[in-house]
């Protein structure tokens, strides 16, 4: 009886024994387990905290919302087509649809080229919302005038002071007969001119940057790529507008010479001839065409001087044929001196 009272204590004590250890080596486990835990965590905090947050400059806030662009799809049917476009006519103002077909480099006649419109969630019909362009480029800032196009993304922009007051859509030189790149200046304009290559092509609002070339900007059919026989197409009221904005050259007498250039055009960049339209781009990112103030002033810092110095002199010639006229013109409602009477 004894012996068997004596067993029972010393089994007990050892089952104590083994849970006290149990426990312990199950505390100890989840211990270990909370500490690489937390070390894990700390390791990703420490991988969050340190990656850096990278700024885009000259980007307008809007474009950097995700989703901000979405596509429109055009089935090849023709009635499918007119029943969507119908829809889409009621859906979107004239104004509305003016500003998604230029953001596709459209106008309206030639809608019909796109199988796919891309349409911004919130649309601005005065397209600053979307520009491509910085807002403000300060190597610019003594310029007054300055018109820039861009052949990579087919648009154009318009500075006054390095501030920007105007971009849109364009259609430049095709392949075979590009646009010619790099500095130039305005020459002369005529609100409608009649094109060298075919009588048949009316010219609107036609500004000549190229005299021996015949190249200019003008109002024409916007097919959605580069199409032109190296002139850049606009839109009518893109035209218009720029028609009465651009200063035009100042010629010696006799019109031999010029006295006096006009307002600074720069044309740059290359068009990725065959691949997806820049514009698609924005898609997948609403940044995608942006241009950076980096790139542009590296492009234009060189030729600000020449403009400067054209910018100056035309301002000279101007105000001394200012002064001519004025000399020259009777001074008007001047009353006669009549003779004294005796």
């Amino acid at each position: 009886m004894k012996k068997s009272f004596l067993y029972a204590c010393l089994c007990a004590v050892f089952l104590v024994s083994c849970k006290k250890e149990i426990e312990k080596i199950s505390d100890t486990f989840k211990d270990t387990v909370s500490s690489s835990e937390v070390q894990e965590a700390e390791k990703d905090s420490i991988k969050k905290d340190s990656v850096p947050v990278v700024k885009k400059e000259s980007v307008p806030p809007v474009m950097q919302e995700n989703g901000f662009y979405n596509a429109f799809v055009l089935p090849k049917d023709k009635k499918m087509r007119d029943s969507i476009y119908a829809e889409y006519s009621k859906k979107y103002s004239v104004g509305e649809r003016t500003a998604i077909l230029a953001l596709n480099r459209l106008d309206s006649k030639s809608k019909w080229n796109a199988d796919t419109l891309v349409v911004p969630a919130k649309i601005d019909t005065t397209l600053m919302a979307y520009s491509p362009f910085p807002m403000q480029l300060d190597v610019l800032s003594g310029v007054k005038k300055f018109v820039i196009f861009s052949y990579p993304i087919q648009a154009f922009g318009v500075y006054s002071n390095g501030s920007l007051v105007k971009w849109g859509p364009t259609s430049m030189g095709k392949k075979a007969a590009q646009t010619t790149r790099g500095l130039t200046f305005a020459n002369w304009k005529k609100e409608l001119a009649i094109s060298t290559v075919s009588s048949e092509w009316k010219l609107p609002y036609n500004f000549n940057i190229h005299n021996l070339g015949g190249i200019g900007w003008h109002e024409y059919t916007l097919p959605g790529y580069p199409a032109s026989h190296s002139c850049l197409r606009l839109l009518r009221k893109d035209a218009k507008w720029l028609y009465s904005y651009a200063d035009t050259w100042i010629l010696n007498p006799g019109g031999a010479t010029t006295k006096a250039r006009g307002t600074a055009v720069m044309v740059f960049g290359d068009y990725k001839w065959g691949g997806r339209k820049p514009w698609r781009k924005l898609l997948d990112d609403p940044n995608a065409n942006n241009i950076s103030v980096e790139e542009l002033t590296k492009l234009l810092e060189p030729e600000v001087p020449k403009m400067l110095k054209e910018q100056s002199n035309r301002e000279k010639v101007a105000d001394s044929i200012k002064a001519a006229r004025a000399a020259a013109t009777p001074i008007q409602n001047e009353k006669p001196i009549e003779p004294q009477s005796n």
